[in-house]
């Protein structure tokens, strides 16, 4: 264990990770450090430059190779007992901070492959609370919801209405992010939809990338290096990436709108002008003093507060 390790960014909980680094280093202290300039910056930078390319060019191979993506869905197919290979594969997975901005992911994969057209992002609505279970309970509620939706489309019951392509087909294999728990949230609005035994589903825990399956008390583990678990933990950490991008932004949104209310003279009905006519936090912190006082009720005292206080 190096006594150094250099960040490109500030991370969360990063007194927990320097103790668990420090027990695995006998005898000395491991240091985390974001380096802001010289030599230790332009390390960082380089690393990420490779790990991106490193990243783009395995992608690629596997995107490219049609035996490893036939081989891992075969695998899949045989763990979970499916009928048929899972060409459609959809996974969910919640990201809050202490309940707070949570936000759900769903991303799709067919035929072994990243279909991000479909992916599509879910702000957690009626969940008070750090509830994972709760939230993917409503997560997955929208979703099917949204595919019942979709038939009615297709079926003439709702003329002029557009189905979303991302709801309109049902997986051949739904994952959630998570163990025992979120499996029986899932379970129960599958059966709200009388979709029991029709798509099935699985709780991927992150522990020992195990998969629980419904009615089963052991849970199935794909061999280590197997194309089926690569495949498995691609899908997981792709669902993690795309939740806790969206997390971030929406966090990034609430401080600002925080920062914004205290400047005096912002009250509910400036508040509202400002995002009806800049459209975002974002777009009002990159407005200028005059763009911001041209507003009616914005004076140039206020335009100005408004600056000071977003910078």
């Amino acid at each position: 264990m190096p006594p150094q390790v250099l960040l490109p960014n500030e991370i969360e909980e990063v007194q927990i990770i320097k103790q668990w680094l420090n027990t695995r280093r006998s005898g000395a202290k491991v240091e985390l450090s974001v380096p802001r300039q010289g030599t230790p910056q332009e390390l960082v930078e380089m690393a990420t430059e490779n790990a991106v390319e490193t990243l783009k060019a395995l992608r690629t191979q596997w995107e490219a190779d049609t035996n490893r993506q036939t081989e891992a869905l075969a695998e899949l197919q045989q763990a979970m007992q499916l009928a048929l290979p899972p060409n459609r594969i959809e996974c969910y997975d919640i990201s809050n901070t202490q309940g707070t901005a949570a936000v759900a992911s769903m991303v799709v994969f067919e035929q072994g492959v990243p279909n991000k057209k479909l992916y599509r992002r879910f702000n957690i609505q009626t969940v008070e609370g750090p509830d994972d279970f709760a939230s993917m309970q409503e997560v997955l509620t929208r979703r099917f919801r949204r595919w019942k939706a979709a038939q009615e489309v297709k079926d003439g019951q709702a003329p002029g209405s557009k189905a979303d392509p991302a709801f309109a087909l049902l997986p051949d294999l739904l994952i959630v992010d998570g163990g025992k728990g979120q499996l029986s949230r899932a379970e129960i609005v599958l059966a709200q939809y009388e979709l029991t035994g029709i798509v099935p589903v699985a709780g991927l825990a992150k522990q020992q990338e195990e998969l629980f399956l419904p009615g089963k008390p052991d849970s199935v583990v794909l061999p280590r290096h197997s194309q089926g678990l690569y495949l498995l933990e691609r899908i997981r950490d792709e669902a993690h990436r795309f939740a806790i991008t969206a997390h971030r932004k929406q966090r990034t949104k609430i401080g600002l709108a925080s920062r914004l209310e205290t400047v005096p003279g912002i009250g509910p009905a400036r508040r509202k002008t400002l995002l009806k006519h800049f459209g975002s936090l974002d777009a009002i912190k990159q407005a200028s003093v005059e763009e911001l006082a041209s507003l009616p009720g914005i004076s140039p005292s206020l335009a100005q507060a408004i600056k000071t206080q977003l910078e």
